[in-house]
Formats: C-alpha cells, structure tokens, sequence
C-alpha cells in the first residue's frame, strides 16, 4: 500500500526535524517523508530507555535504516539519571499518564532546543504511530516545547492514517528490525512483566524478538 500524496511540511517549511524513539516506529514515518521529498534529519534522545542494552538496540536499529536511506542521523545524550529524577516520584503511574507526559516534554523540549539552535523550522515525532500511545498527549508535549520558539513549529500530523500502521509493521518485517516488547523505561519494563507473570507468560528476555522471525509475538508489534 502506497502514499495516496505527497507530504508537504506547514507554513511552507523546507526542512524537517523528525524526533525517533525507534526503527520500528519511525521506519514508516522515514519512508513517507522520503517519497514525498522532504529533507530531514532523525533526532535520536531517549534518555528514558532502560537498561543500557535495550537503548542501543533501538537507536543502533535506527542508525542502520538511516544510513541506508543516506538520511543524517543525530544522537543526543543519553542522560538517564536526570530522566529518573524527574520520573521517579511518578514509579507507579500507568501508561498515558502523568510519568509519559513528562518524559514526552524532557524528550520534545531537547529536540525543540536542537531544532530552534540548527535552523530547522519544524519538527515532529514518530511516537505517534503507535497504537499504544496517546496522540492527544503527543501533540500537546509537542505544541508546549514548540511555544517557546516563535521561529518553530511542531508538526501534529498523524502518521497512523493512510495505512500508515499497517506500512510501519510491513517495513519492520522487511527490514528485520529488533522488535522491543515494552515501551522503553523500567517502569513499562516492571509492569510488562507483571502483567505476563500474573497471565502465565514468560518474562521479557531483551534482544531475542525480532520483526520477521518465527519467534515474534504479535500481541507487542506495535509497542514502542
């Protein structure tokens, strides 16, 4: 299933800032703005992935698309002990609640101050795609960092429409991607884990699942 048109980036914009928690996730989202030739850049700042190993198995999975497509790729630090200060009073919210919002504006205010400082007047996110997140939630994280520069604007467009979940999973099979079956932090990782003991199913096991083998688990293709 193809684009029905082209993209065209608000108020006449030339290029794009495109924040990516994932290769999943952004791997539709990347084709997209390529078929409809749109210069950008991936801005990778995830600092609440947790542990170490799964935040490099996401961003090295999304350095191999970029670099496939010739797409530059940007990486921010990967400060988690000021993430876990601003969320760790917030440990025992669910998912979509108070804990995401806040790692949602740490998250669009770096990529903000990134865009406002190397010119790109827009900027936007492929959290969005997901089924698992909340799209309202996204957008205003993104419409508050974006408001402290008059020269920005955060893109709302919603890359779920046009089939565009469906091309995410398709592109992700392709490609082999590393499928994580939580959504990045130790709280997720804690409570996905829960729910699987208390449902008779085995632990997450970091790095074995990947899009396109015989061992992926559909119940998760879009957790991210």
């Amino acid at each position: 299933m193809q684009p029905t048109k082209k993209l065209q980036l608000p108020d006449g914009a030339t290029k794009l800032l495109l924040h990516s928690c994932c290769a999943p996730c952004s791997g539709e989202v990347m084709q997209r703005l390529i078929e409809s030739d749109i210069a950008y850049t991936v801005f990778f700042y995830n600092p609440n992935i947790h542990p170490v190993k799964e935040y490099l198995l996401r961003k090295d999975e999304n350095i191999r698309f970029a670099e496939k497509h010739n797409i530059p790729f940007v990486e921010a630090d990967y400060d988690s002990d000021e993430w876990f200060t601003r969320a760790k009073s917030l440990k025992n919210e669910p998912e979509r609640g108070a804990r995401c919002t806040v790692c949602f504006d740490m998250r669009f205010d770096r990529t903000a101050l990134y865009a406002h400082e190397h010119g790109f007047p827009v900027f936007t996110s492929s959290l969005g795609i997901s089924r698992w997140k909340d799209m309202n939630q996204i957008n205003e994280s993104g419409l508050r960092s974006a408001s402290a520069y008059p020269d920005l604007t955060y893109w709302t467009f919603n890359w779920r429409k046009e089939g565009g979940s469906q091309r995410m999973i398709t592109i992700s099979k392709e490609e082999k991607f590393y499928q994580q079956e939580y959504c990045g932090c130790v709280y997720s990782l804690r409570d996905t884990n829960r729910w699987r003991l208390q449902n008779n199913r085995p632990t997450i096991d970091i790095g074995k699942q990947y899009y396109g083998s015989d061992t992926v688990n559909p119940d998760t293709s879009l957790e991210s």
